[in-house]
């Protein structure tokens, strides 16, 4: 008999329909929500992301990957994954999730979001707690 105890982290959803029912979970930042001139900050588990919205579905973003690559600065935003294939395309950026871009550059997990307006104000989305 072992003395051992395996204790599992929790999972994320993994089937389709485990992922619809839980889609609602998540405090996101809609694409359709964006002007042209607001800038979206994302902190990934490894990164940090400015998106400078343009118009257009079009953004000009710097940070992580895009720092070590200036020239594909201007991309659009595929939406986000839950760490597979199903992908969510009416959003930017959900804590809990990874942002794919349309030059196909994926994010670690999304630990934070915030949205500057092009009026120079704010507003913060809720920070994740997942540690």
């Amino acid at each position: 008999m072992s003395n051992t105890v395996e204790i599992q982290q929790p999972r994320w959803a993994r089937t389709l329909t485990a992922i619809a029912a839980n889609a609602d979970l998540f405090a996101v930042t809609r694409k359709r929500d964006l002007d042209p001139g607001d800038r979206v900050i994302v902190s990934t588990r490894n990164s940090v992301y400015c998106l400078h919205a343009v118009g257009g579905d079009q953004f000009v973003v710097s940070g992580g990957w895009f720092e070590r690559n200036p020239s594909s600065r201007l991309t659009t935003v595929n939406g986000c994954t839950y760490g597979g294939a199903a992908i969510r395309t009416d959003i930017v950026a959900a804590c809990g999730l990874f942002l794919e871009f349309g030059n196909s550059v994926s994010t670690t997990r999304i630990q934070r979001v915030r949205v500057l307006r092009n009026t120079e104000t704010f507003r913060e989305e809720p920070t994740c707690a997942l540690n």
